[in-house]
């Protein structure tokens, strides 16, 4: 009996089971769902109170009462919420209230840090508060903005400070506020000024230079080799092991020289000490050949000319009673306004036809150019153009649309022999010039290419364009795309050429990006694959990826020194405006220094957007992007902000289109491929022999940890046990462990190690040390797992 009474008391001893309040994933999305559902009725309330508030002050006493009807757009709770938060509570502040209860929603859902959240609930209710006093501070004309609560502190605070003393002490609030919720201190204040005062100083002063400087630019005199077609690179020279040559010096001619002058010097001539490595890479090349990065792929077929749609349509038809009628319109407009003309002349392109004249002797040009608006009128034509005068020419060019416009087919440009012929290094083939000329240029050289245009003028096909244009000229081993499509429909056609052109991150699903959140750690992984690639030409002694590329062919870099053939990166984003409004300066931060610093490494940035707005396009992207595209957009400012001056609202849609690489505008009418064209040519591509696996970005880790202890036991990875008994048999808490025993990707393994915390195995997370191993052995383990189940 005793020892059964032992028993039971040791029994009895046993601790209990903490009770665990962490939600499901299920419970999650329930809470979560209710808070962003309830916060967007109380801001409807809210809303509604401002127009119905009077009206429903008699039904807040009948609450109960369902004959009398309320008019707030909740009826009878949207009444009663409003009235509680606004008349009774804090005013027009309350609408924080909302926004915070969305909030929270949000945090529920995606399973952030609480203690954010709480952060944000703190200052959130010392906001309210603060705008509820100071409402309320203007009894006559703002009181109603603070609520009874405002009305009422100011009330109070007034009888022991009076109204100055309560209008300090807001102001004080106020500095608190700043201070420990921005860490604003008076020397950022004092900088801000100051920054403010150089700045403007030094516009004035660049205001200044452009009155006197009429002078082009190095960057603008650069841009300017940007459609030579003679890309070929120079010769490499190999310094052959020779015999060292003499060279005999007569000194004997010197007639005023002593007799020992008459001596003649032998000198000897060095060899360059870099000869027996060349001859080490001649005899490789000698042996083996040049180095192929095509030969994994070696049977690669590019896309064939019959996957592209030949319309009927095609060439340049010319009306002969249409020109003759325009003709005498612009003639007959500027002889109204007493300009006369000395020549007319007219070529013809596809959609628009430019009509050049030499006006008379001392008409002013200005006159002709502000004549735009009454030409158009007497043309009766949208997007009248006048270029005043055509750079280079020394005439006036008005641009007329043409009535019956002329397709540009994407096989007619890729057929061309401008674009079969060249020697560019990533050569695109936009679409025609207003002479019918198939116009095409080097991403290589743009460095990278900004694109913007209203919604259905033609920027989606424009980026299936480029994209088109450089699968029907480079190998798979010599570009890789990344794509980022947040509207998740326009660019999922290349899904098919995963393992062919695409470049991902590591243990990622999809190669296409869609998910705003993932953009950032790609674009920060391109920023590591820049700061690799630049090592790797530091130690090839090379200034950009074209020498290092050859050198690596010509066999004189060694692959077992972490050398390898580097193909270009092209990044596409289709919807920047989108990111830019989720993500911020995440995204600008690396993308600003992708396209200062990328272009010698062969990373080049394509980036479009609907939103040509300033907060979108900001200075820093403009600065570095001066290659641009435009089509038609709905206002003057935002042709100014994409090209920096008019035009862009001037065309006439449907892939009319102005470009730019930082000198003339060009007008253009894109090519067209359409979504069948996109589809034959993947299908085509991807129906052939593939690399194992799309093209590897390097892995990156974000500055936060990211441990999550809200992870489900049935959320728990498949190798969660397996993990843990490796981490338990070598007492070593770390990713890298997981992935040399169980070959998993770092992603992965990080969230193994996660749920290995979250189940009390291992420590949290110490910076550069190992995580801490809780379970001393694996009986241990076995015990703790038992438990859980």
């Amino acid at each position: 009996m005793a020892k059964r009474k032992t028993k039971s008391k040791t029994d009895t001893k046993k601790p209990r089971k903490k009770r665990s309040y962490k939600l499901s994933s299920q419970q999650k999305l329930v809470f979560g769902s209710f808070l962003i559902i309830f916060g967007v009725l109380l801001g409807i309330a809210f809303i509604s109170y401002f127009f119905t508030g009077n009206a429903d002050q008699s039904t807040l006493s009948s609450f109960g009462t369902r004959e009398v009807a309320s008019k707030n757009w909740l009826r009878k709770s949207g009444a009663w919420l409003s009235d509680l938060f606004i008349e009774q509570g804090f005013g027009i502040a309350s609408f924080i209230f909302s926004g915070l209860v969305i909030l929270s929603g949000v945090y529920v859902l995606m399973s952030l840090s609480k203690k954010k959240l709480s952060k944000h609930w703190f200052w959130g209710s010392y906001i309210v508060i603060w705008l509820s006093v100071f409402f309320g501070f203007f009894k006559e004309q703002y009181a109603f903005l603070g609520g009874t609560i405002g009305f009422e502190l100011n009330s109070f605070l007034g009888d022991y400070l009076g109204r100055l003393g309560v209008g300090l002490l807001l102001l004080f609030g106020f500095i608190v506020y700043l201070a420990m919720r921005f860490r604003v201190t008076f020397e950022s204040i004092a900088n801000l000024f100051k920054s403010t005062k150089k700045d403007l100083q030094e516009e004035l002063s660049d205001l200044d230079m452009v009155a006197v400087d009429n002078s082009l630019s190095e960057e603008a005199e650069n841009i300017k080799t940007a459609f030579d077609l003679n890309t070929d690179e120079p010769a490499e020279t190999v310094v052959e092991s020779t015999p060292k040559p003499k060279v005999t010096v007569d000194t004997s001619n010197n007639e005023d020289d002593d007799d020992s002058d008459d001596i003649q010097m032998e000198v000897e001539q060095g060899v360059d000490d870099t000869s027996e490595e060349s001859d080490l890479a001649k005899k490789l090349v000698e042996d083996f050949g040049q180095f192929d990065p095509t030969l994994e792929l070696a049977k690669y077929q590019f896309p064939t000319l019959d996957l592209l749609k030949k319309y009927d349509t095609e060439g340049i038809k010319i009306n002969q009673e249409e020109l003759e009628e325009n003709k005498n319109k612009i003639v007959d407009t500027l002889s109204n306004y007493k300009i006369g003309i000395a020549s007319i002349k007219a070529t013809i392109g596809p959609t628009v036809t430019l009509y050049e004249i030499v006006p008379d002797a001392g008409i002013r040009i200005s006159k002709i150019k502000n004549l735009e608006d009454d030409i158009a009128l007497s043309l009766s034509a949208l997007g009248i153009r006048i270029i005043a005068p055509i750079p280079g020419r020394g005439t006036i060019g008005i641009e007329v649309p043409n009535k019956k416009a002329t397709i540009v087919s994407m096989r007619s440009v890729i057929a061309s022999k401008k674009f079969q012929n060249n020697d560019m290094q990533l050569p695109i083939a936009l679409g025609k010039t207003i002479s019918n000329e198939t116009f095409v240029v080097d991403l290589a050289k743009m460095p990278h290419l900004l694109m913007a245009g209203a919604t259905g003028q033609g920027k989606s096909v424009g980026l299936n364009v480029v994209l088109t244009s450089l699968l029907y000229k480079k190998h798979p081993a010599e570009v890789k795309f990344i794509l980022v499509d947040p509207k998740k429909v326009e660019l999922t056609l290349f899904n098919k050429i995963e393992r062919h052109y695409l470049a991902k991150l590591p243990d990622s699903e999809e190669a296409i990006i869609t998910d705003n959140t993932k953009v950032i750690n790609t674009l920060n992984s391109l920023c590591i694959e820049m700061d690799n690639r630049y090592e790797l030409l530091k130690n090839a002694m090379c200034r950009n990826i074209a020498e290092y590329n050859a050198k690596f062919k010509a066999r004189k870099l060694n692959p077992n020194e972490g050398h390898q053939f580097l193909p270009y990166i092209v990044l596409v984003v289709d919807e920047f405006a989108d990111l830019i409004m989720t993500a911020g300066k995440e995204v600008e931060t690396p993308i600003a220094r992708l396209a200062q610093l990328a272009r010698a490494i062969g990373i080049h940035l394509i980036i479009a957007t609907q939103r040509p707005s300033v907060n979108v396009i900001t200075g820093i992207i403009k600065a570095n992007f001066p290659a641009r595209i435009a089509f038609r957009v709905t206002s003057k400012i935002d042709s100014r902000t994409i090209l920096d001056g008019s035009g862009a609202d001037q065309l006439i849609g449907r892939g009319d289109m102005l470009f730019t690489q930082g000198n003339d505008l060009i007008r253009l009418q894109c090519a067209f491929v359409d979504t069948p064209e996109v589809e034959r040519i993947t299908e085509y591509i991807g129906s052939q022999k593939a690399y194992p696996e799309a093209y590897q970005l390097p892995e990156y880790v974000g500055e936060e940890s990211g441990t999550s202890l809200d992870v489900d036991i049935e959320d728990r990875d498949k190798l969660f046990k397996d993990a843990a008994v490796v981490i338990v048999t070598a007492q070593q808490g770390s990713a890298s462990l997981l992935q040399r025993k169980l070959k998993l990707g770092y992603n992965r393994a990080g969230r193994i190690i996660d749920q290995l915390e979250a189940a009390g195995i291992v420590g949290p997370f110490e910076g550069s040390k190992a995580r801490q191993v809780l379970v001393p052995d694996l009986t241990a383990l076995d015990q703790l797992l038992e438990n859980e189940t």
